[in-house]
């Protein structure tokens, strides 16, 4: 929000999160698909369960319920050992079974897996996945999960993603902030950065091997690019006044920020390589919050320059600014969806903050949250799924929403939890 523009002191001192993020499905699953995972065969001794993982992944979509391993009336691990009878009497749709084997000589273990369609009895996938070591094994199981998901719902599945957010803990001087990296299903949490004061606006860039975000040094405030592989912190800009909102560019070699060195708040263009800033408005009403279009043709933004936080469009390179939001007190904070059709937002009409999605081809904007006070959307990188921070119980703490609105979760820890960011798809 364009308070948030007042930005404070942080320490940048590597750690590790204390606790995973909890995730509790809300919504009720009627219509969802019922499928059963049979345990692997082979898994015994791993310390994954794979076909667990696999299972927690679908269930925790919404849109698939899974049959308890104890009402199985049988456990295959080939086609060939199933009786589809046994699985069309407790009503299954679709059966995902397979064997893990350990490579001679090696710690490393291969996974063969099977989707069957039930009621057809025919066989939808046969994939070997490539042997892991034992500690990737999870990775492995959401690549499963990825693609099952996609060949019963025709939409790419986001469970071998990333997250990053933003926790505090602790009251008055003792409180802390953290910035965090995760799993999508809030496993392998990761602090990246920590400070006594507020950390906020992560940003990944398009091939997920970096996060920008805002931080404090020395009093002033930064634009800050921690590479994720390697562990280093690099401070890009640091100007006098507002340095915030960092966004990439779909290409990765620039990021859209928030400086105020020259009058007020306004959109600068930052070349990574060159270092070179070039302004994109200058307007006396303050401009924040820049989101790329996924072509990079167009940059939206927040702005009052009409009295109130509405968001306007205008090309990347600089020009005219076109208002795109109308319906509500105020609009802000866009995110774009990755195929470019519709635009997350925040909604603030009767004291209410909300996450609509506005579409693009036809103007119409649509409330999917039903929260007081929901902020920060972000998309997954398949476009179906919108991950936000909310207020529960006087905490803040994250939740998703489809964007068709049918399914809900949040996303529990101790303390608070806001500002998240959805990683894009692995390249």
């Amino acid at each position: 929000m364009l308070k948030r523009l007042l930005l404070v002191l942080c320490v940048l001192v590597p750690g590790l999160a204390r606790a995973d993020l909890e995730f509790v499905v809300q919504s009720n699953k009627t219509g969802a698909q019922p499928i059963a995972v049979v345990p692997m065969a082979g898994n015994e001794g791993l310390p994954t369960d794979v076909s667990q993982v696999i299972e927690a992944d679908l269930n925790r979509s919404g849109l698939f319920t899974t049959l308890p391993r104890t009402d199985m009336l049988e456990r295959p691990s080939d086609p060939s050992q199933v009786d589809f009878r046994n699985w069309r009497a407790v009503s299954m749709e679709s059966l995902v079974l397979g064997r893990m084997t350990r490579e001679p000589g090696s710690d490393r273990v291969a996974t063969r897996f099977f989707l069957l369609d039930v009621f057809r009895g025919e066989q939808l996938i046969a994939y070997d996945m490539p042997a892991v070591t034992p500690d990737q094994l999870r990775y492995v199981a959401h690549q499963i999960a990825d693609l099952i998901f996609e060949r019963l719902t025709g939409i790419p599945g986001v469970f071998n993603t990333k997250i990053a957010y933003v926790t505090s803990n602790g009251y008055g001087p003792a409180r802390t902030y953290q910035l965090v990296i995760s799993d999508a299903d809030g496993y392998n949490p990761r602090t990246i950065a920590s400070s006594r004061e507020t950390l906020m606006s992560p940003a990944w860039s398009p091939d997920r091997k970096k996060l920008a975000y805002v931080a404090f040094e020395r009093g002033r405030s930064g634009v800050y690019v921690h590479d994720v592989a390697t562990g280093a912190v690099k401070r890009l800009i640091s100007e006098k006044g507002i340095n915030g909102s960092p966004a990439w560019s779909p290409d990765g070699t620039k990021l859209a920020v928030t400086l105020s060195f020259e009058t007020n708040p306004d959109i600068y263009v930052f070349d990574i390589a060159s270092g070179k800033r070039t302004r994109l408005t200058d307007h006396y009403g303050i401009d924040t919050e820049a989101a790329w279009s996924p072509d990079g043709q167009s940059i939206v933004f927040t702005s009052d320059r009409g009295g109130q936080p509405q968001l306007y469009r205008m090309p990347s390179t600089g020009g005219d600014a076109q208002r795109i939001t109308f319906q509500g007190k105020q609009n802000l904070r866009a995110n774009f969806a990755p195929d470019g059709k519709s635009l997350a937002l925040v909604n603030v009409d009767e004291s209410r903050y909300r996450i609509g999605l506005l579409d693009l081809a036809s103007g119409n904007l649509r409330i999917v949250s039903d929260g007081n006070m929901d902020e920060s959307p972000s998309f997954a990188p398949n476009s179906a799924v919108i991950i936000y921070a909310t207020q529960s119980r006087g905490a803040a703490e994250l939740a998703t929403v489809t964007t068709d609105g049918r399914v809900k979760q949040r996303l529990r820890q101790p303390g608070d939890v806001r500002e998240p960011a959805w990683s894009p798809f692995s390249r």
